[in-house]
């Protein structure tokens, strides 16, 4: 039990150093990601105001049809494509992106380089 305890404390502290770098605005929305086992998910949120402007999951239909399980690298990359196409709807081009304490590397950059690739600028 311990050891489950201190892997959280040793994420919220990366979380939080990461989040006192990063700040989204209206201009510069944050796309902030969260990973579990079986899913992945992507919010684009405006920290001004406090409010997410889209958000998506590998369990969204959109997604869900192009891929069968959500948490690996091609769920991760068809859900950074699917971000990226709904920000663009929305007259998003550049986003801040938050990879929420959770090391740049597997599902995570999966997703990242989807993203700039669909034309998202970090």
């Amino acid at each position: 039990m311990r050891e489950r305890l201190i892997k959280y404390v040793r994420h919220a502290r990366r979380k939080r150093r990461v989040r006192k770098k990063i700040f989204g605005t209206a201009q510069q929305p944050r796309l902030a990601v969260a990973r579990s086992h079986r899913n992945i998910t992507a919010q684009i949120i405006d920290d001004l105001t406090g409010r997410t402007i889209c958000g998506l999951s590998t369990q969204s239909k959109d997604v869900r049809e192009a891929c069968a399980y959500g948490g690996n690298s091609a769920a991760a990359a068809a859900l950074g494509k699917a971000v990226a196409e709904k920000a663009r709807s929305l007259g998003i081009e550049r986003v801040s992106f938050d990879r929420g304490g959770y090391p740049y590397h597997g599902r995570i950059k999966a997703l990242a380089e989807a993203a700039r690739e669909s034309g998202l600028k970090f």
